[in-house]
């Protein structure tokens, strides 16, 4: 049986802030955010049928300014976060805020023409002048009241009340370092009661404890340029993937950052994203301005390094050989986009599902080949 073909949704101004929506987890829900200087910007909330293969959308307006990072709660799923460019009076400045969908956000329209609604504003994240707002991260379990986020050279927390209608900064905490450091990214460990992040500036990648806003490991240079992306091994403990200007995707163990576990060079230009499957953590993802998406699988680092093992009926082999663990290696290169794949993600939904999207404001949704599929269950 053939694999499905990707679907690919146009959005009419350009983009680079897609995220799954995180809390729904019975349908395959993503949302893009637009970056368009002179026309009004706009989230999609994107649902796809793929019983039938085709997308479904609702349009909502971001009135603020353009989109360069969004994040999904892991709470509730009428709830995003998203980083925009702010612009007035010949200044412009990165600014974040929490939002809702409208609550009729579920009525998915098929309409070409669906009428666009404003977000909600629930409350702004506001930085004490700590500088620009760069990304936002939801607490990884949704258990959490906290919100983290990245201000120039510093880590700033806030602390949301229970019903999300305000953010009051609790904490930060700053670079101490030559220049003018400023962070690129940063991820959440889901592990250890979620109380350490990992954040990257320029070359370098720096764990934090959150509780006392202390560094607890730096990799120096772990990079040739500046680290574009981190995520988080969902499944095991430790394990660390970092992406950057240097067309690298590089896996490390926090607990000795003195050399990478692996180092992937399927790139022919910076690579913006990385993810690991939440589900099956031997799938990765990465994207790149090279304009491709490769799939990788890397089950000698995953939570299970021998998968399903393979029984052999040779007696002549002692008990030792009695296994054939996967190989390494990509499964799949994706290239349906012609621009600059800044972002890339998984549904939280169906762990063979993931969406990427270009600069030029192309969404594809794919699929994880069913051969490898069936190797992965089978």
């Amino acid at each position: 049986m053939e694999d499905e073909a990707p679907v690919i949704y146009g959005l009419e101004f350009p983009a680079r802030a897609l995220c799954a929506q995180a809390a729904e987890a019975d349908q395959i829900r993503f949302l893009v955010g637009t970056q368009s200087l002179r026309q009004e910007n706009q989230v999609h909330h994107i649902d796809f049928d793929d019983e039938n293969n085709i997308i479904n959308k609702n349009v909502f307006t971001h009135r603020e300014g353009e989109i360069w990072h969004m994040s999904a709660s892991t709470l509730d799923k009428s709830h995003l976060a998203t980083c925009y460019n702010k612009t007035s009076e010949s200044r412009a400045e990165m600014k974040a805020a929490i939002w809702k969908l409208p609550s009729d956000f579920d009525d998915i329209s098929t309409e070409d023409q669906s009428s666009m609604q404003p977000l909600q504003l629930v409350c702004r994240l506001v930085a004490n002048d700590l500088g620009d707002i760069k990304s936002v991260m939801w607490h990884p379990t949704g258990d959490g009241c906290t919100i983290v986020g990245l201000a120039d050279s510093h880590i700033v927390l806030w602390d949301i009340d229970t019903n999300g209608s305000s953010a009051k900064m609790s904490s930060s905490a700053g670079l101490e370092a030559k220049g003018q450091p400023r962070m690129t990214c940063c991820s959440w460990d889901p592990h250890h009661n979620c109380v350490q992040i990992a954040t990257a500036n320029d070359t370098c990648i720096r764990g934090w404890d959150i509780r006392n806003m202390q560094q607890t490991y730096v990799i120096d240079n772990a990079h040739g340029q500046l680290v574009r992306d981190l995520d988080f091994n969902p499944n095991k403990q430790y394990y660390l993937l970092s992406c950057g200007d240097d067309c690298k995707v590089k896996f490390w163990d926090v607990r000795n950052v003195t050399e990478p576990l692996k180092v992937l060079s399927d790139h022919s230009h910076w690579v913006w994203s990385v993810r690991y499957n939440r589900f099956h953590d031997q799938l990765i993802l990465s994207s790149s301005s090279d304009s491709r998406v490769v799939l990788n699988n890397i089950v000698s680092l995953s939570s299970e390094p021998y998968g399903n093992l393979v029984e052999r009926d040779d007696e002549d082999h002692d008990d030792t050989e009695g296994s054939i663990p996967q190989e390494d290696g990509v499964i799949a290169t994706y290239e349906e986009h012609e621009d600059s794949v800044y972002t890339v993600d998984w549904s939280t939904a169906d762990p063979w599902v993931f969406a990427s999207l270009s600069y030029d404001g192309r969404l594809v949704i794919n699929r994880v080949p069913r051969a490898e599929k069936y190797k992965i269950l089978l």
